[in-house]
């Protein structure tokens, strides 16, 4: 696999109207393997009409963003809602081709306040999931309470097998990228780990003013030793690319993107290179 992916979200937000039919263009444009799609809380209404133009255009989606209100129902006891729209993104993920699910277990401003709830829903997500052929992965989002490799540990205590997803980005926020590079988390590398969110971070320790999703170079994570720990790992699995590429006009800077996916090539390929023994580690962004 090592598949290059780019985040629908990357290029549209409320910026651009969130307008889903502005990703007619990106097979033209953009130099990717193929996308994660994000999909947003508002296109519910719109959900047919929005997976049967993706499906026109020929988008190739290997991944599925769950729309992120689904932690916080679960967080609010509401857990029939939950299921019903976990269901439908699952649904619409396996109907695009999509096996690989990225979920916010927790999310919102409720966050990990009341994980055990959180946690307790997993079996039930799990399930549905496996009735649409779809692997979940949670991912490693932000915290109000504790911190996303202490919920992921508490996740992995009941359902060891539960697959993860790594936000470069977001370990960064809760100063815990070093911590992936540890002895001790080496069996989330060989066991959990299963997709990668490759983002910039520009902030401070639990920055909240500083959240915005930067490509690689423009903020303060040195990837050498992440891709060293990649390396190490032997990672075999697909990245994406989230960095937000619209100003606020909403206009879509398909040449940042371009670029990005051309550094994270040249990081693998030196990985791949590494690891044979005939060249240099990964170089550091910038």
């Amino acid at each position: 696999m090592r598949r290059i992916l780019c985040s629908t979200g990357a290029l549209i937000g409320r910026p651009n109207g969130r307008d889903w039919r502005l990703l007619a263009g990106c097979r033209e444009r953009l130099q990717c393997d193929g996308y994660e799609f994000m999909f947003y809380d508002t296109w519910y209404p719109e959900a047919g009409k929005i997976t049967t133009f993706v499906e026109k255009i020929g988008l190739p989606v290997f991944a599925w963003h769950c729309e992120k209100g689904v932690g916080e129902l679960l967080a609010e006891n509401e857990g029939a809602e939950a299921a019903r729209l976990f269901s439908l993104n699952c649904q619409m993920a396996a109907g695009l081709g999509a096996r690989l699910m990225v979920l916010h277990l927790w999310n919102g401003k409720i966050s990990d306040a009341h994980i055990e709830r959180n946690i307790a829903a997993v079996p039930m997500l799990l399930e549905i999931a496996e009735k649409h052929g779809i692997g979940l992965t949670v991912e490693n989002v932000v915290c109000s309470h504790r911190d996303p490799l202490t919920n992921w540990r508490a996740v992995l205590m009941r359902h060891p097998d539960m697959g993860l997803t790594l936000d470069t980005k977001m370990a960064a926020f809760h100063n815990q990228l070093e911590a992936f590079y540890a002895p001790e988390n080496d069996d989330l590398w060989q066991k959990n780990i299963r997709h990668i969110h490759i983002n910039d971070y520009g902030g401070g320790y639990r920055d909240f003013a500083n959240l915005r999703t930067l490509h690689p170079g423009q903020g303060r994570i040195d990837f050498a030793p992440f891709f060293r720990r990649l390396r190490a790992a032997r990672y075999a699995g697909d990245f994406t690319v989230e960095a937000t590429s619209f100003l606020p006009d909403g206009v879509i800077h398909w040449d940042d993107l371009n670029r990005t996916f051309a550094w994270l090539r040249e990081q693998l390929s030196l990985d791949a290179e590494q690891a044979e023994g005939q060249g240099p580690g990964g170089a550091a962004a910038g």
